[in-house]
């Protein structure tokens, strides 16, 4: 904030970066986000361009509407009454101290088992990033299981993704995918999962991805990922806008760098089929000659 600076444009101005990087992390673009929240979509575009002082009821509906906590939408929101010594603390804290933190915060000895346990590739990535096609590929040549986690949420519910985000919300099925994950890996079984787009979008259910497989982002030139998607014939959320493209920019330009947070990347991007499954094999090499040393001494 510059010394001549308005603090409440300043407020305003990052209200509205939140609320942006939020919707964009979702996978919502402006015109689904004002159809689920019932908020037109230019008094949204106002708010996003830090113009539009927002009560706090309608900023309720836009964050329940995108299945987020309100107070991560506020500027410089302080959640609990310690939370600046936490987070003064954590700034400071070590991966392991961070580790032990995670390890009681999630119930201690139970968390920390479940740390330990390995259950096999996870591939994230964009709609379009090729998660199903190289992730179907992959299980076939190393001999384990492909499971789709959409799939298995809707096979679990009765219902397609749609009607649950329909009938529940992102929060109903961001919840869903939650309980799908902990009964795969209750499964105990070696698998290739291929998971959605937006599953980076709620910290605990990817913190599990992260800890218990080896995650590989599947990355392309945004260009690709419309392409694609647009032969599959699915163009959910972006259906009927123009500026989809822009949408999608602004999808994968939020969720980067929670999609850095992979063991590994793939670039996929100018390749064929064959030629990514190719580097996909190589990328997961390692994972298998360990996995097949530490059955040999098991």
């Amino acid at each position: 904030m510059t010394e001549n600076s308005d603090p409440e444009i300043d407020f305003l101005e990052q209200l509205g970066q939140r609320v942006r990087t939020m919707r964009a992390l979702r996978g919502m673009s402006r015109k689904v986000l004002a159809k689920v929240s019932g908020i037109s979509e230019r008094y949204i575009a106002q708010l996003e361009s830090g113009k539009g002082n927002v009560s706090i009821v309608l900023l309720r509906r836009v964050s329940n509407a995108m299945g987020a906590h309100l107070e991560d939408l506020i500027p410089a929101a302080e959640p609990v009454p310690d939370w600046a010594v936490i987070r003064d603390l954590l700034r400071k804290a070590s991966p392991g101290q961070i580790a032990q933190a995670k390890n009681v915060l999630a119930g201690g000895a139970a968390s920390a088992q479940r740390h330990l346990s390995f259950s096999g590739i996870a591939l994230i990535g964009l709609r379009g990033a090729g998660k199903s096609t190289l992730g179907k590929m992959l299980a076939k040549k190393i001999g384990w299981s492909f499971v789709e986690l959409n799939k298995e949420i809707e096979a679990q519910n009765g219902l397609s993704v749609a009607e649950i985000i329909a009938l529940y919300g992102q929060e109903g099925f961001r919840r869903m995918e939650q309980a799908a994950l902990t009964q795969l890996l209750a499964r105990k079984e070696l698998m290739v999962l291929a998971t959605g787009g937006g599953i980076v979008s709620e910290p605990l259910t990817f913190d599990l991805i992260l800890s218990s497989f080896y995650t590989i982002w599947l990355k392309a030139e945004p260009e690709e990922h419309m392409a694609r998607v647009r032969r599959q014939g699915d163009l959910r959320p972006m259906a009927d806008d123009r500026s989809a493209m822009a949408e999608l920019r602004n999808i994968l330009l939020s969720r980067e760098p929670l999609y850095a947070r992979a063991a590994a990347v793939v670039d996929t991007a100018g390749l064929s089929v064959e030629a990514a499954a190719a580097r996909l094999s190589d990328a997961v090499a390692p994972v298998l000659q360990n996995e097949s040393r530490m059955f040999a001494r098991g």
